[in-house]
């Protein structure tokens, strides 16, 4: 079938140039293709270039010449085109017009597909650059026809269809021909996106850190299979290699996935174009930085209907804000010079983008980048800036005749012409007979006043305050009026026709009794007046303000990103962490982002001076096993190994939960990887800078970390998955089997690279072999999720027959059975307080379980494992003061010093002393007591909360949402569209949460 499809389409590429010796066996032969000249027109030939009274001449598709001084050929078919403006017609360099989509897989119940269902591709099913998009068209009349009517003539058609989604074609909306002269280029772009394929059923990735890792693994494989080192065929890769000089095209989604995309690309040297959602402006620094051409949709939200106060409740903050931010995004682009284009593929209704790009002009957006942004810049793109996007000799005679200024919203598409072939919208120069009228027959003045839209006329006939039915039909010349007469005992009806003269409208009328006379109806100039400026009152727009942008632009997101403070804590009980102890009544100062000295009757110029009387002040607390502040899952639960993924590449630095956390004291986080299987996910340490990038959270120089995982979740025996391993045995072979591989990895390179052959071929670059390589090497290091006693001492022995250790094992409840093993091996236990009997392997769990292991010499941390309980981690180590008498000091080191211990950042963080990090709490009573409230929380000596802020803070949230509820009702008021309102609901992610939905929603507050 692929092999017809491809001769069919090689076929049609010579069509057009052989069609003139072809035999002609359905009529004659001979055409009349004369020159066509649009004349008397106002005429853009490119964004910034107008002429005025300019002939636009064509032949045969293409442009002849376009000046304020043409000679026309004779026979030329002219059309006058005076007070009219034409413009070159649209491009939409991301559309799915046209592609005749296969059908999705159909889903196979509870069972699993963990491998690939093609042979003779690549080992996953979402790769699939081979799929052409100019083998699978359907070209489509009325899609055609809706583009057209809002302006466009060229489209790249592709299909938005898994990770690598194959190649996009150039093509014209030309109803007239066929795909032989349609079709501008075949392939002409390569098309990626974060999501899964349609067509497959195959479990990897099911998370977006799964989708990142594939697309970086196909580039290191399509580079090694290009040497020929491969000895298998490979379709898929041969054809991504093939492909790598087309345009590249990334479907990112939102604001954050449009710098993951970015980021990929800066790996491996690729531009990409990168397909936007509108909310470029939440992050305008960043995303100028990117240096990338975006795609930017026209879609606006629709307002709210908060007209019942209790549904209305249901609508975030954000929500409102976007809702009055959006159309501003292309402003804001452009003030900062981004380079951009237009999409309407987004668009439900294609005459919505009009719209909205109109409202985008009216917001701030200059005309001449809004029309460069639909000719000029896609034309650019595609390197058809010759043929496309501009009206000059060679183009082709792509344009569009528009009634006026084409961003003003009384002006009418009336011609679309694509390729030279007209195609008429609305008809140009029709006369507009709305109006009032004196209108005269059988003896008689009536009123006539008609109105309605041009090609929607309606019509009312009234005297002496009497009202007469009418109904009227228009086509030009011709007026027919049928009145029904004011006789209230029978039904009958006066019939007028006629037609428009220059100055009136006359004709026939045929009475009810038959009796045919004349009629006339003259105009009256004076009622045009009060109509016009009706019509003026009802076109003056307002643009409301612009709320502003917050960062994260969500509920308590800051004004302004907040800096580095120097700041003098006076007489504070300090919980130092060290060997000082507490010290009561001391003065600490932060400078420069550290603690730069500790002691009494301190003073520092140009301080803030906080009176910390009656306060504790403490080392912020870090939570070692974290899974907020992750987008699109936390397992990659795809493979029984994902060494590949990373957490790095998934950071959410806009999770209301970070700004939570810090309410609750918490200055660092490590997330993990779920435990999902046995070799998990790298792990992202992270700093809770409220309001910065994700780039800015991560601590780039901290040790590196990977999450592992034993027990119920890794052998899914109670899922009904049939996933390898199925038992604690098959486990330990896993880590048997991927060990062993590495080595071998490790010695195929080490061999490569010591060899001092000519033509030797590089090995196979595999990003998982490299990461458990690093284990072996100890650069990167193990946080284990774990249970029970056996499998936590299988963990241990394998790692020492296999030389290196494990640096943490977490949850870890039996590890009271195994202190003095756990010690010896020199691994950490981070645990929770007094969790038990949530699950069988957990029958054993003891609240002393903290306390013993910390008694046997091994450094013991609570952690949270839940967004909700990491509020509260202070409270979680008073518990170990209750449970084992743990002294209060060490109590608090299992969640500062400690944690910064297992996670071998303790020269920087988790202790109050001079040099380290300023990560410091300040709370208003003993921080182990439940009635204990952080009152400051400072990050590298940044207040990222204060609770005597929160207070206007809370205001200043209601506040506005009063205002943008007061907004959303105006534009109700006014007629405008609304949705209902909508919870936006966001989850808590744990260790089981497989997929990239959350299993505990909550709502986004406000």
């Amino acid at each position: 079938m692929r092999i017809c499809s491809l001769l069919v389409v090689f076929l049609l590429s010579f069509i057009g140039n052989a069609q003139d010796y072809f035999p002609k066996n359905d009529g004659v032969k001979q055409s009349f293709k004369n020159h066509v000249a649009i004349t008397h027109a106002t005429i853009y030939v490119s964004p910034t270039q107008k002429l005025e009274n300019a002939t636009l001449l064509f032949k045969d598709g293409k442009i002849i010449e376009v000046g304020t001084n043409v000679t026309l050929p004779k026979n030329a078919t002219l059309i006058d085109a005076t007070g009219k403006t034409i413009y070159p017609s649209f491009i939409d360099i991301y559309s799915e017009f046209g592609i005749d989509k296969p059908q999705p897989a159909p889903r196979r119940g509870f069972v699993t597909q963990y491998d690939a269902s093609r042979e003779g591709y690549y080992w996953n099913d979402h790769v699939k650059p081979e799929f052409n998009a100019y083998e699978n068209l359907k070209y489509d009349d009325k899609a055609a026809g809706s583009l057209r009517e809002i302006g466009f003539g060229t489209v790249l058609s592709h299909w938005n269809d898994g990770i690598i989604a194959g190649t996009g074609l150039l093509w014209t909306l030309n109803d007239s021909d066929n795909n032989s002269k349609r079709i501008l280029n075949t392939k002409i772009s390569q098309h990626f996106t974060f999501d899964r394929s349609k067509l497959s059923n195959q479990s990897y990735p099911s998370s977006l850190m799964g989708s990142m890792a594939l697309i970086r693994q196909v580039y290191h494989d399509a580079k090694w299979y290009a040497t020929g080192a491969s000895k298998t065929k490979d379709l898929s890769l041969e054809s991504f290699n093939a492909n790598k000089n087309l345009i590249q095209i990334f479907n990112a989604g939102d604001i954050l996935n449009k710098l993951r995309a970015d980021k990929i690309g800066k790996e491996f040297g690729v531009n990409y174009i990168i397909k936007g959602s509108g909310d470029e402006f939440e992050k305008i620094a960043e995303i100028k930085k990117t240096g990338a051409t975006y795609i930017i949709p026209l879609d606006f939200p629709e307002a709210y209907d908060v007209s019942d106060p209790y549904l209305a409740q249901q609508v975030s903050l954000s929500d409102m804000k976007f809702w009055n931010q959006a159309p501003f995004n292309l402003k804001i682009l452009a003030e900062n010079n981004i380079n951009f284009v237009l999409t309407a593929n987004d668009n439900k209704k294609p005459k919505d983008f009009l719209d909205n790009l109109r409202k985008a002009v009216l917001y701030g957006l200059p005309k001449e980048k809004a029309l460069a942004a639909l000719t000029e810049t896609p034309a650019k793109i595609l390197n058809q800036s010759d043929a496309l996007g501009v009206l000059k000799k060679g183009a082709l005679a792509n344009f569009i005749i528009v009634s006026g200024d084409i961003f003003d919203d009384k002006s009418t598409i009336h011609e679309n012409w694509v390729q030279g072939n007209r195609n008429i919208l609305d008809k140009m120069n029709v006369d507009d007979i709305r109006g009032t009228y004196d209108l005269v027959f059988n003896q008689q003045t009536f009123e006539l006043a008609i109105t309605g839209e041009v090609d929607k006329l309606e019509a009312k006939i009234s005297k002496d305050s009497i009202n007469f039915g009418t109904k009227l039909t228009y086509k030009e010349p011709w007026i027919t009026l049928v009145i029904k007469t004011k006789d209230t005992t029978t039904t009958s009806f006066y019939r007028l026709t006629g037609i428009k003269n220059k100055t009136t409208l006359e004709g026939k009328a045929v009475l009810e009794n038959g009796v045919e006379t004349n009629w006339t109806a003259t105009k009256k100039e004076a009622s045009d007046k009060k109509e016009d400026k009706k019509e003026d009152k009802k076109d003056d727009k307002k643009v409301p303000e612009m709320v502003p942008v917050t960062y994260p632009n969500i509920a308590y997101g800051n004004s302004v990103k907040p800096t580095q403070e120097t700041i003098l804590f006076k007489n504070a009980t300090v919980w130092t962490g060290e060997k000082e102890g507490t010290l009561t009544e001391t003065d600490v100062l932060i400078q420069n982002g550290k603690i730069a000295q500790i002691g009494k009757n301190l003073s520092a110029p140009n301080a803030k001076i906080v009176d910390a009387t009656g306060k504790h002040l403490t080392a912020g607390i870090i939570d070692e096993h974290s899974h907020i502040a992750i987008s699109r899952g936390v397992n990659e639960g795809g493979q029984n190994s994902s060494a590949e993924v990373t957490i790095e590449d998934v950071v959410n630095s806009d999770d209301i939960n970070i700004y939570r956390n810090l309410s609750g004291g918490v200055t660092s986080a490590n997330l993990l990887h779920g435990s999902a299987n046995p070799i998990g996910g790298r792990a992202a340490f992270i700093k809770l800078k409220w309001g910065y990038t994700p780039d800015e959270m991560l601590v780039k120089d901290a040790p590196k970390y990977i999450k592992f995982a034993l027990g119920e979740n890794v052998k899914q025996s109670n899922w009904g998955s049939g996933r390898f391993p199925q038992t604690r045995m098959g486990v330990e072979q896993v880590y048997e089997d991927y060990f062993s591989r590495a080595l071998e990895y490790k010695k195929e390179w080490a061999d490569y690279n010591a060899s001092k052959a000519k033509n030797k071929v590089a090995p196979r670059f595999d990003i998982e072999m490299e990461v458990l390589g690093q284990i072996l090497d100890r650069k990167r290091f193990i946080t284990c999720h774990s249970y029970v006693q056996s499998e936590i001492n299988m963990l241990m022995k394998l790692a020492e027959r296999f030389n290196f250790k494990i640096q943490t094992f977490t949850h870890i409840l039996e590890g009271y059975k195994v202190a003095d093993k756990m010690a010896e091996h020199g691994v950490g236990g981070s645990t929770f307080a007094d969790w038990w009997g949530y699950k069988y392997e957990v029958k054993d769990a003891i609240p002393y379980n903290a306390a013993l292991m910390n008694g046997q010499g091994v450094v013991v941390s609570i952690n949270s494992d839940d967004a909700e309980m990491s509020r509260r981690l202070n409270q979680e180590a008073g518990k170990a003061v209750k449970y084992g008498n743990v002294s209060e000091e060490e109590a608090w080191k299992f969640v500062t010093l400690n944690p910064a211990k297992l996670l071998q950042v303790d020269d920087k963080v988790g202790s109050i002393k001079v040099g380290k990090d300023a990560d410091v709490v300040l709370w208003t009573t003993n921080p182990l007591s439940i009635y204990a409230k952080a009152e400051k929380t400072l990050v590298d000596g940044i207040v990222f909360y204060d609770l005597e802020k929160e207070k206007a803070t809370l205001a200043s949230i209601q506040k506005q949402r009063s205002e943008l509820t007061n907004n959303l009702l105006e534009a109700k008021n006014k007629g405008l569209k609304t949705q209902a309102p909508k919870k936006k609901d966001v989850g808590h992610y744990h260790c089981d949460t497989l997929g990239e939905n959350c299993v505990v929603s909550h709502a986004k507050y406000q």
